[in-house]
């Protein structure tokens, strides 16, 4: 199994807006081969900007990698706008290959 993970540091006063971004985009990842599961963390606020981290289980890494090279990728993604000022930097990824 393989986890991916991104880390989004997300301003003062967008970190209900992110969330709903997130909650109405149409990702259909339950329609790709080889996914597992999906959630969104939020963690606390620390001084106004709050931590959120996407965190996807897939069969490898492999079949990640397949997904993230398909069209259906770019088409879930390009949908993906973010209002002006929600991001505090890029998002940072982490993968892992779940040893045990």
């Amino acid at each position: 199994m393989y986890i991916a993970m991104n880390r989004f540091r997300v301003a003062p006063g967008f970190a209900e807006a992110f969330v709903t971004m997130w909650r109405e985009r149409d990702s259909r990842l339950a329609e790709v081969p080889g996914f597992r599961q999906f959630h969104l963390l939020q963690g606390a606020p620390v001084e106004g900007v709050t931590t959120f981290v996407s965190h996807s289980a897939w069969d490898s890494r492999e079949v990640f990698t397949a997904w993230t090279e398909s069209d259906h990728f770019r088409q879930a993604h390009a949908r993906a706008k973010a209002p002006e000022g929600m991001y505090l930097g890029p998002p940072q990824f982490e993968g892992y290959d779940v040893v045990i």
